[in-house]
């Protein structure tokens, strides 16, 4: 069977281009490594910015994504995509499953978290060193850890730790936060968490487990231990398109370059969230892309 279109990845933008793709009335397939579609909104905590659903567990958003997508009778399949071949009209997906077909695809396969690249990081993965901490800060109850990071993501991990953690240090390589200044105010009035400014973790240290931290100040050049339980590292992410390397257009840090009609540089390649050149990736910019995506699979289809 030759699709309308295939959908590689089932996070935010995906599956609404799943949802849009069927009531389109396309013949649509989505393709999923993992078991379990949502993307990252699965490991988020809170989402207190999707019009309609203030303070939604991203959880359950996730699962209502997929839910809407099935009951538009989207196909899916969990497989790992090996390679696209797109030199003709019809593009061929390979897969650890098997080859598909489709005249269309919209790569939707998001980005992953960055990594610090210090010592001991790699080491104590899972040991005390996580990158989610709405999933193992349960862990961390009445303990004493350390987020890395500036950015919304850092200061929601800060404030979501801080409700269960003794004391929370928030790591930070500026002077000032990237994150949303409503999310600053917040962390600045919890008394549990401690701005570390103009700091970077230079080692991470335990045997087995995560005991202390190397820091420092990138201005007094000051250097000193801190002792803690764990790290939580929210440092951004990195698009996941190394499997489409050399089928289309990227930039430097390897983001698809594609405007908000989700068109890549190769005919019938429509990219769509995080992984594509954007300047904000949210859940809601994520859901519109999928829309915008399947109204240029139309077109194309069509022949516009």
């Amino acid at each position: 069977m030759t699709y309308d279109v295939i959908i590689i990845g089932s996070g935010p933008a995906g599956l609404a281009a799943a949802i849009y793709g069927k009531r389109a009335r396309l013949s649509t397939l989505v393709i999923e490594k993992q078991p379990m579609s949502g993307g990252q909104i699965l490991n988020t905590d809170e989402v207190d910015n999707y019009p309609g659903l203030p303070g939604i567990g991203g959880f359950e958003l996730g699962q209502k994504f997929m839910e809407h997508a099935k009951k538009m009778e989207a196909e899916f399949v969990t497989a790992e995509v090996k390679g696209i071949s797109a030199d003709g009209d019809v593009k061929k997906i390979s897969t650890d499953k098997g080859d598909y077909e489709a005249k269309t695809v919209i790569l939707a396969t998001g980005a992953d978290h960055r990594k610090l690249g210090v010592p001991g990081e790699q080491e104590l993965g899972g040991m005390g060193v996580s990158y989610c901490a709405t999933c193992d800060g349960a862990f961390f109850r009445g303990k004493t850890v350390a987020v890395a990071g500036g950015g919304d993501v850092a200061l929601e991990d800060a404030l979501f730790l801080a409700r269960g953690c003794s004391k929370v240090y928030l790591i930070h390589r500026r002077d000032e936060f990237r994150g949303a200044k409503v999310l600053q105010e917040q962390v600045k009035k919890t008394e549990n968490i401690e701005l570390v400014l103009d700091t970077v973790i230079e080692e991470i240290k335990g045997e087995g487990q995560v005991q202390s931290i190397d820091i420092s100040n990138k201005k007094t050049k000051e250097k000193r231990s801190l002792p803690v339980d764990g790290v939580f590292i929210a440092v951004g992410t990195m698009p996941n398109t190394e499997s489409f390397s050399g089928l289309v257009k990227m930039d430097d840090a390897g983001y698809i370059i594609a405007g908000e009609d989700t068109k890549t540089s190769r005919p019938g390649i429509f990219a769509a969230g995080d992984l594509r050149t954007k300047p904000l990736r949210q859940v809601i910019t994520a859901a519109a892309d999928g829309a915008n995506a399947i109204t240029a699979v139309e077109e194309y289809l069509h022949g516009l």
